[in-house]
């Protein structure tokens, strides 16, 4: 009998045979690869390309009507996506294609066009799309029937990653947080932080910077600097103050900072005692602006003399974008709070962590709380990646190395283009290429995208072209990214 005519009689429970399809052709597969070291995308092409990969015969382009083929019957044909979607989507409008399938540090579209992807899910996939060993984790989850949705319920799972968690990561850099699951996303970590230090303070407002951003949800939004963003909350946004980020406007940080502190000592100055203080160590969507070790250590000094929390968002520098697994472990940092997300679970599941001092757990039981917060197979290959990647340093000597690449090659950018006042930012893998209007970055990551390589644009106005490959990008493909990303700086200035 074939497995799957379910008009027969049979034994087999429906879905059986395609669990052991699953089994058999997808975790052994797996492991195969894993330990074979099979090469997988571009590794296995060889040689640069000096545009996408296209395969010898594409495969038929899928339709983009939803559900067309299986179920014809329940699409209107002159129906596309687009007219059905919001006009809120973003980053289909930056690249015009349908993907459809991805491996490391390749992503390839529905007609078999690969690309290098120097976005890696604006960083929730810092080890790579579809990573073989996590892979066979998430499979064995799924055909072991483990919990998917379980709250805060105990299960074994959950048990791993905490004690996998607490082992690699809290306990080898002395930091004794409890652990917190507030839900799926970064901007429900950062909410749940400034919950709890307006909790624990009896205080309502946050201090947080220019070019700042924790979220889009309200709480998030009132301690983003971005007038956009800002704006789309459609109420005013209180209970926050905003001050200079190290550096801007020419401004010195620790200027910035003897400013605020006289502030909080003037009785006159108008500026409430804050819960809190909230920074990122590099802000990403901000420009890849990265914090002096000088600045951050006066900033949390301040915060310690004055009894206000110091929160530090590693929501998209964690998880080793900038080196050490924390971006603040470097600078010998310890926040009160911590927020964690995008790629804590490490195969781009929704997960999302608060961090904090074992005294500020004043929460009471389901004070705070959420369907989402419990996903089974986030755990598992978050467990997993833990052992894989953080059992030792090597990953983040790798990312600091390769990080220096970058550095390098964007020096040699802005020395053959002087005139134009390019600028080179950021740390470890998390890096920008700053230009002089927002234009000029958008036409450099459209020639990159024609030339087979997916990036974004980050700042005020779009002025810095943003790069955040998976840390496990190799030195081939990173210096094959580059290759394009300079061809397309030389493109677009030699026509202004």
């Amino acid at each position: 009998m074939l497995c799957h005519d379910f008009n027969k009689t049979s034994s087999i429970r429906p879905g059986g045979c395609a669990i052991e399809t699953i089994r058999r052709l997808g975790a052994r597969a797996v492991r195969r690869m894993s330990r074979s070291g099979a090469p997988t995308g571009t590794e296995a092409g060889g040689g640069r390309a000096t545009g996408p990969r296209r395969p010898a015969r594409p495969p038929p382009r899928r339709s983009l009507l939803p559900g067309a083929g299986r179920y014809p019957e329940r699409v209107t044909a002159t129906l596309s996506t687009t007219e059905l979607e919001s006009e809120v989507r973003s980053y289909s409008r930056s690249w015009p294609t349908v993907f459809d399938r991805a491996s490391g540090t390749v992503i390839t579209d529905a007609d078999g066009v690969e690309y290098l992807d120097f976005f890696a899910g604006a960083g929730a996939l810092n080890y790579g799309h579809n990573n073989p060993a996590l892979k066979e984790v998430a499979i064995d989850h799924l055909v072991n029937d483990r919990l998917i949705h379980s709250l805060d319920m105990f299960t074994t799972t959950r048990n791993d990653f905490l004690e996998t968690f607490a082992k690699l990561i809290l306990e080898p850099r002395g930091l004794h947080y409890k652990v917190m699951f507030p839900g799926p996303a970064g901007t429900t970590a950062v909410e749940a932080a400034l919950k709890l230090a307006r909790k624990v303070t009896k205080r309502t407002s946050i201090v947080h910077f220019t070019d700042s951003f924790h979220g889009m949800t309200l709480g998030g939004l009132a301690v983003t600097g971005n007038a956009k963003k800002r704006a789309g909350a459609g109420i005013p946004l209180a209970n926050s103050s905003v001050l200079p980020f190290d550096g801007y406007a020419g401004i010195a940080g620790s200027a910035a900072l003897r400013v605020f502190e006289h502030q909080l000592n003037d009785p006159s100055s108008g500026l409430d005692k804050p819960a809190a203080v909230i920074v990122e160590t590099v802000q990403g969507e901000g420009g890849i602006n990265a914090a002096s070790s000088e600045w951050l250590h006066e900033l949390q000094a301040i915060c310690k003399r004055h009894d206000i929390l110091f929160i530090v968002d590693d929501v998209q520098m964690g998880c080793g974008r900038t080196g050490g697994f924390f971006s603040f472990e470097e600078f010998g940092l310890s926040p009160d709070i911590v927020v964690l997300s995008k790629s804590i679970s490490g195969f781009g599941f929704p997960m999302a962590l608060t961090l904090f001092r074992k005294e500020l757990d004043v929460w009471k039981p389901a004070e705070h709380n959420g369907t989402f917060r419990g996903i089974g197979p986030a755990f598992a290959t978050a467990a997993e990646t833990l052992r894989l990647y953080w059992s030792d340093d090597a990953l983040e000597k790798s990312t600091i190395a390769k990080g220096e690449i970058i550095a390098a090659r964007f020096a040699r950018i802005i020395a053959e283009h002087e005139a134009h006042g390019l600028i080179s930012k950021g740390r470890g893998l998390a890096r920008g290429l700053e230009f002089e209007t927002g234009k000029l970055a958008g036409d450099v990551t459209r020639a990159c995208f024609e030339g087979g390589l997916l990036l974004e644009t980050s700042g005020p106005d779009d002025e810095v072209v943003k790069l955040l490959p998976p840390l496990t990008v190799t030195e081939e493909e990173l210096e094959r990214g580059l290759d394009i990303i300079e061809r397309a700086v030389r493109a677009v200035l030699a026509g202004q």
